[in-house]
């Protein structure tokens, strides 16, 4: 039986397949400032500044929506691997997705203080910055960045 790509391991009958979600030469800056939606697009210009400040690392676009701050290689023991940002963020239509702030110990407690949001598998929604405490999000994206940094994964 032929099977598909699998959307979790990127692997279709056993070949691997180039990573879809890559860094680009587009600038992130550029890319949030084109964001049609004006508080989102306010929102993600504020995430820009908070995620280069926090992190010490230059923001890069990770595919056509996502950007990412810092850089890490995973392996899969089923042998998938590939390249991922640390922390990062999109601005998308319906919310702000703040990727890499749900992996650290300690994450749970600072996810309650946080404010309105939703929680995804490994990303965080929010509708707008206005609805959170950036102080408690500050303190997510450093505990979490610092942590994968040093590989905690």
């Amino acid at each position: 039986m032929k099977r598909g790509p699998h959307p979790t391991y990127g692997y279709y009958d056993g070949m691997a397949y180039e990573q879809k979600t890559k860094p680009t030469a587009v600038e992130p800056g550029a890319f949030v400032r084109a964001v049609e939606h004006p508080t989102r697009r306010a929102d993600g210009l504020a995430l820009l500044e908070l995620m280069e400040h926090t992190t010490g690392q230059p923001p890069v676009m990770w595919g056509p929506s996502i950007i990412g701050f810092g850089q890490r290689h995973y392996k899969y023991a089923s042998g998938h691997e590939g390249d991922e940002p640390l922390v990062g963020f999109s601005p998308r239509k319906a919310s702000l997705v703040i990727y890499g702030l749900t992996y650290t110990p300690g994450h749970e407690e600072l996810l309650e203080q946080l404010g309105k949001h939703k929680r995804g598998k490994g990303c965080v929604y929010v509708n707008k910055l206005a609805d959170v405490d950036l102080g408690v999000l500050e303190r997510l994206i450093k505990l979490n960045y610092d942590h994968r940094a040093s590989d905690g994964s």
